[in-house]
């Protein structure tokens, strides 16, 4: 192993801990945005439907951050500070969400409300935060820019986007756990929000290059466009496939589609900004920590990985199936 693929490695190890997240804590979420336009009567099982499961989906944005920090601390000391104020709201909103769920099920009346509030809040405040530092991030960052430079147009879309994904990844993840009245209910919230994310893909798809020459130039010049091309053709694919598997009443193929179109568009991502740290700035080599630091962190995650993986997968296997009106695990 030279020391010139060391980078390369700790970049897709930090990709993959960003997918996980992205996939994992996307859909409770998701959970948390659509919840208000429930029932009242549906909000506990919306919950329960992921409580057992949703702290454990966050050790992959630990793994995240802790790894950008470790592994590239010129990235992490040029990205943090030009978003700090998304980050530490997204920081609080998940504060307030993990809180709810212990306190939720045990309150009666108003304080049941107010943690319902705390849910729905935090989920979105997060996503929509999480949203604007992606934006920010493709757009690039401009180290004399003030503390509200992340707030541009494109970030705020992108942060919009993300909401309408982690509700589409929330709906489908409610269709394939509940059954009943509250499927139903997933199902057409999920149909309405196929459309909605396609058209944020859509439009983020041709902001980006027109905005972006670089971009532009990777994605269209010959013979990169013939190359390039199954990757939006893979994604309306997944649409497509995706609105006819709700029609048809499928529970299982839903939720996989939509996870299909998340890392079709992370992959469209990757593409896009690849081999920047730092968009157009500074590159994952320039970036990196030592040689030796990187060998040593490696070993450790190395042996970490696999352990989160398998905890992760024991923990669905154990609460798999549906979740009936009425059942919870608190």
């Amino acid at each position: 192993m030279s020391e010139l693929d060391l980078p390369i490695i700790w970049a897709g190890i930090i990709a993959f801990a960003v997918a996980m997240y992205v996939l994992l804590d996307g859909f409770d979420l998701g959970l948390g945005i659509l919840a208000p336009f429930a029932d009242t009567r549906d909000r506990a099982r919306i919950m329960a439907t992921v409580a057992p499961v949703w702290d454990g989906n966050e050790t992959w944005l630990v793994l995240g951050g802790g790894g950008l920090l470790a592994a590239f601390p010129v990235a992490y000391a040029t990205v943090l500070p030009a978003v700090y104020l998304p980050i530490i709201l997204m920081l609080i909103a998940l504060v307030l969400r993990g809180v709810a769920f212990e306190f939720h099920p045990k309150a009666q009346g108003r304080d049941r409300g107010l943690w319902d509030a705390a849910f729905a809040g935090g989920s979105t405040v997060a996503a929509l935060m999480q949203g604007i530092v992606l934006g920010r991030f493709v757009e690039g960052f401009d180290a004399a820019a003030g503390p509200f430079a992340w707030a541009t147009p494109f970030a705020l879309m992108t942060g919009l986007g993300l909401v309408a994904g982690y509700a589409l990844l929330g709906a489908c993840w409610l269709v394939l756990k509940t059954d009943g009245h509250l499927q139903a209910w997933a199902r057409d919230w999920a149909m309405r929000l196929v459309v909605v994310v396609l058209g944020f893909v859509g439009v983020v798809s041709l902001w980006t290059p027109l905005a972006q020459p670089a971009i532009a130039e990777r994605w269209f010049a010959w013979p990169r466009l013939l190359l390039l091309s199954p990757v939006p053709l893979a994604t309306v694919a997944a649409g497509a496939q995706l609105w006819q598997s709700l029609r048809r009443g499928r529970e299982l193929a839903p939720f996989l589609l939509t996870v299909a179109i998340f890392l079709l568009a992370y992959l469209g991502l990757g593409i896009s900004l690849w081999p920047y740290a730092v968009p157009r700035a500074i590159t994952i080599w320039e970036a990196a920590a030592s040689p030796s630091s990187l060998k040593f962190l490696l070993v450790g995650v190395v042996i970490l990985i696999p352990i989160i993986l398998a905890y992760t997968a024991h923990a669905y296997w154990v609460f798999r199936g549906k979740v009936a009106e009425g059942e919870g695990y608190h």
